[in-house]
C-alpha cells in the first residue's frame, strides 16, 4: 500500500493491478489534501493509511481503478467507505456529480493517461 502525491504511471498501475487483484487497483482519494492512497486489499486499509497520515475521515472516498481501461470506465466509484448517511452520500457510489468530478480531476493529475 501506498500513497501517492505525485504522478504515477499508469503502467505502474497495471503492475499493481496484476500483483493482486488482476486487473483493477483499489483506491481511496482525499478530495482536500489531493492525494490518494492505492494498492490494499480493502479500501478500509487505505482510508486507515490515509488517516494515520493527516486525513480526515469525511474528505475520503473510495474507487477501483482500471489502468488498462480508457476514458471515464476507468474509474468505478464503488466503496464500501462511501456509504455515509449523515454527508447525505446513500449509497456505496459516490451519488454527487461534483464530487465524483473531482476526484476523477484529482485521479487525472496523479495516474495521467
Amino acid at each position: 500500500m501506498m500513497i501517492i502525491e505525485a504522478p504515477v504511471s499508469r503502467a505502474r498501475l497495471v503492475e499493481l493491478a496484476h500483483g493482486r487483484f488482476g486487473n483493477m487497483v483499489k483506491a481511496v482519494v482525499d478530495v482536500e489534501r489531493n492525494v490518494m492512497a492505492v494498492d490494499g486489499e480493502l479500501h478500509s486499509d487505505e482510508e486507515a493509511l490515509l488517516l494515520e497520515n493527516g486525513s480526515r475521515q469525511q474528505d475520503l472516498w473510495g474507487i477501483n481503478l482500471y489502468p488498462e481501461l480508457g476514458g471515464p470506465e476507468w474509474i468505478e466509484y464503488d466503496s464500501m467507505i462511501n456509504l455515509r448517511p449523515s454527508q447525505g452520500n446513500r449509497s456505496r457510489a459516490v451519488d454527487d456529480a461534483a464530487l465524483r468530478e473531482r476526484i476523477a480531476g484529482i485521479v487525472a493529475r496523479l495516474a495521467p493517461p
